[in-house]
């Protein structure tokens, strides 16, 4: 009797969702669609909520290392918790769930704010539960040069108007020697030539992010 009444309360507690957020799934990560969306086993795909990556289909600045840090994060069949907030829109005009996404703890949305794949982008201005969190990260990422900051010639600041080549080239080691006509960061992360804007630079010394693939001193030609 006291072991039926144990798996009761058991069964009780589990229907509460003990230790969940309200408004909490758990699900599995089908395929990582770009740097903010991802694809779940149950046919649903999920937007990012409160962050931005340059998009993947128009060849942007980043957009490919950017799905390719998300999907370091999450690969595929990584089970996931998803987190809706309570301020925001639940689900976008192109039906995808907005949400936070976590796997083992981590708040990716903000993982990836953090590692530079990612900029804060309030729609409509509306600020989410994380967003002073958010904010904080992409500051630090944009001081340090992380990821997009510093390998993007324009790119979107949160703050206030674009970072222009000028500005990165202003901070102290945001450019990497082996590439004297334009600004790229070192390593890491290791870009591609989709990665930037440039094309058809010198590359000079040990070209750690291997532009000049046919070795002829110019890179991403």
């Amino acid at each position: 009797m006291r072991i039926v009444g144990a798996l009761l309360v058991l069964a009780l507690l589990g229907s509460a969702g003990l230790g969940r957020t309200p408004g909490d799934e758990q699900s599995t990560v089908a395929a990582v669609a770009d740097g903010d969306t991802i694809e779940l086993t149950s046919g649903a795909r999920v937007r990012l909520v409160q962050i931005d990556t340059p998009e993947l289909g128009g060849g942007e600045c980043y957009s490919r290392a950017a799905a390719r840090e998300l999907r370091r994060l999450l690969p595929v069949g990584s089970p996931v918790r998803l987190e809706a907030d309570p301020r925001l829109d639940r689900v976008d005009r192109y039906g995808r769930l907005l949400r936070y996404v976590r796997q083992r703890g981590i708040n990716v949305n903000l993982e990836l704010v953090r590692r530079g794949a990612a900029t804060v982008w309030f729609y409509g201005g509306v600020r989410g539960r994380y967003a002073s969190e958010l904010l904080a990260a992409a500051s630090r990422a944009r001081r340090e040069r992380r990821g997009l900051w510093g390998a993007c010639r324009f790119t979107w600041n949160p703050y206030g108007p674009a970072t222009t080549d000028a500005e990165v080239r202003s901070q102290p080691g945001a450019c990497d020697g082996s590439y004297p006509g334009v600004c790229v960061p070192s390593p890491p992360p290791d870009l591609d030539c989709a990665d930037i804007a440039a094309s058809g630079f010198r590359v000079a010394g040990g070209d750690p992010h291997r532009f000049d693939g046919d070795r002829d001193g110019r890179g991403c030609e």
